[in-house]
């Protein structure tokens, strides 16, 4: 799963471009639909979690991986919805 990877490698060096976000969603969705998604959303849901409580300097970062996934998983619905 290589989105996996990115997100894991961003977070670790503390530095993300919004298309690398948008682009590591589109990769997740398209290797296992929006489940892969959403599956995703929870273990940054717990990961952010667990970095504030540890103090981790990148847990904002970490934080707008969750906040990108929510929106990711909003607009899709929104598009199904209209269609």
């Amino acid at each position: 799963m290589r989105s996996l990877d990115t997100i894991t490698e961003s977070i670790r060096l503390g530095h993300a471009h919004p298309t690398t976000l948008l682009n590591a969603f589109i990769e997740l969705e398209n290797e296992g639909g929006l489940v892969a998604v959403r599956r995703m959303e929870r273990q940054l849901q717990l990961g952010v979690r667990a970095m504030r409580e540890r103090g981790h300097p990148h847990s904002d970062l970490a934080q707008k991986w969750l906040n990108s996934a929510r929106a990711y998983l909003i607009t899709r619905a929104e598009r199904r919805q209209a269609s």
